[in-house]
């Protein structure tokens, strides 16, 4: 019988790590796989900062973690020696909770440990399952559904209906005799629809289905025996085009807003606002800040989407369903998401409680924030929340307005387009007089499950007048 060896408890790892004591391995811990944000199933390996026989202090990052967010330093908090790697450098997709290294106390001998495997660890958990084959949606924040007939909710041993046996096709049309010139070719809807896209000539396609069914995998390999010489690229051609593995950050990005998309219900109202008052009142406040801050256009967007929020708040709301009752949450803060191009794809890292902020305090965080996105050092609590959007393409001269889609669970985002000079009637001279006005184009993009078409209306309305009396952030 085996006799398991007693470990000093580590609480402050009580989540990330398990215990374990074998055969002839010395007294070891077996570190895991974290979960470094609350909607996280799996990681890929980054660099090990430490190698085995390394000796880990608190507070030391250990091991690089890229999540379906930033590239995240695994920090250890306890002292220890790593004993071995179960998981080098560059494994993707470990799932949560499975094995990834092990620890020993100092002045244990890690040579022993030189044969210890992943199976002598536990052994690896399946990855959780995923609907339809896809990973599951990252929301904003955390997902507080409180469902209880989600599939992930059901009992494992639920009976399940029997399969029933795929039905077999005749080989008989059943239709009138026809001339092989005239016969419809028998293929798949699917297969048709293909040929159609590529141009194929269906009638030329030899079918390898039941009864000589063309499929959709016919048509894939279908080669014209015309062209079939010149189908082969010559040597030293390049290749036509090339596939790019998504990264974890992509297929989140992509699952999010095909969610949004799908289960919240988008319309959209636009206004002409004038910046000439604000442009002004930036370069002042500029000019005299002496090097101490340098506001931008966006940092008074921020701050007059904070101020329109508090003036609507139902827009400063979203949608809940939780332990089966659906609610609309309505926030107190306003905590503005911001919109950030990174090198691996779109971040809204979040300025918090921005209504009782100033503008040389939402430029300067901003800044931060923008360049740790950018090099994917943002905390998760730093990217996840937030209660409304802005999303800023105005550096780009090209664009004059676009539509954002809502990041979920919030119930609106604001897409801002680039300034530009438009000739109005002068204030001033009499007659046919114009002056310029610096003017930009802003579309609000709402979800009408929460917010009505009059209540983003209203919003709108209430952020144009800040920006066009800019004064009013001001007091």
């Amino acid at each position: 019988m085996l006799k398991l060896q007693s470990i000093r408890p580590l609480p402050t790892l009580s989540a990330i790590v398990r215990y374990y004591a074998s055969k002839s391995f010395p007294p070891h811990t077996v570190v895991s796989m974290p979960a470094l944000s609350p909607t996280m199933t799996s990681g890929n390996i980054g660099t090990w900062q430490k190698a085995a026989g390394d000796t880990i202090s608190p507070g030391d990052v250990l091991v690089e973690i890229e999540t379906d967010k930033a590239q995240m330093d695994f920090e250890f908090q306890e002292d220890g020696v790593l004993a071995k790697i179960l998981k080098d450098s560059g494994e993707k997709d470990v799932a949560v909770g499975n094995p990834i290294a092990v620890m020993v106390e100092e002045g244990t001998d890690v040579a022993p440990f030189e044969s210890f495997t992943l199976e002598d660890a536990g052994g690896e958990k399946a990855p959780p399952a995923k609907e339809s084959g896809e990973e599951a949606a990252e929301s904003s924040e955390p997902a507080d559904t409180g469902s209880k007939t989600s599939p992930s909710t059901l009992p494992k041993d639920a009976p399940k209906e029997e399969s029933a046996p795929e039905p077999q096709e005749s080989e008989s049309t059943g239709g009138r005799l026809q001339t092989s010139l005239e016969r419809e070719p028998l293929a798949s809807p699917l297969a048709k629809a293909l040929a159609l896209e590529r141009g194929v000539p269906i009638k030329q396609v030899k079918g390898t289905g039941p009864g000589g069914r063309i499929t959709k995998q016919d048509i894939e390999k279908f080669k014209p025996a015309s062209s079939a010489s010149s189908a082969t690229p010559t040597a030293g051609a390049a290749p036509a085009y090339e596939d790019i593995p998504a990264s974890s950050m992509r297929k989140t990005i992509a699952n999010r807003l095909t969610q949004s998309m799908n289960q919240n219900p988008h319309y959209f109202v636009a206004a002409t606002v004038s910046v000439s008052k604000l442009l002004k009142l930036r370069q002042a406040l500029n000019t005299s800040a002496d090097g101490k801050y340098k506001l931008s256009v966006n940092d008074f967007l921020i701050k007059a989407c904070a101020v329109a929020c508090k003036k609507v708040p139902a827009v400063n709301s979203s949608w809940r369903e939780i332990d089966g009752q659906v609610m609309i949450r309505q926030h107190n803060t306003v905590d503005i998401s911001v919109a950030v191009a990174t090198p691996i794809g779109l971040m809204t890292p979040i300025v918090k409680g921005v209504e009782a902020l100033g503008l040389s305090s939402i430029s300067g965080q901003v800044k931060d924030l923008g360049k740790r996105a950018r090099d994917g050092k943002l905390k998760p609590e730093e990217y996840q929340g937030g209660t409304f959007t802005i999303s800023n393409m105005g550096m780009n001269a090209a664009i004059d307005r676009f539509t954002a889609v809502i990041n979920p669970p919030q119930a609106g985002i604001l897409a801002v387009g680039t300034t530009q000079k438009v000739a109005i009637p002068s204030s001033i001279e009499e007659g046919n007089g114009v002056e310029w006005d610096d003017q930009v184009v802003v579309t609000g993009s709402f979800d009408h499950k929460v917010v009505d078409g009059a209540v983003g209306g209203e919003w709108i309305r209430e952020f144009k007048k800040v920006v066009e009396n800019p004064l009013e952030m001001l007091l």
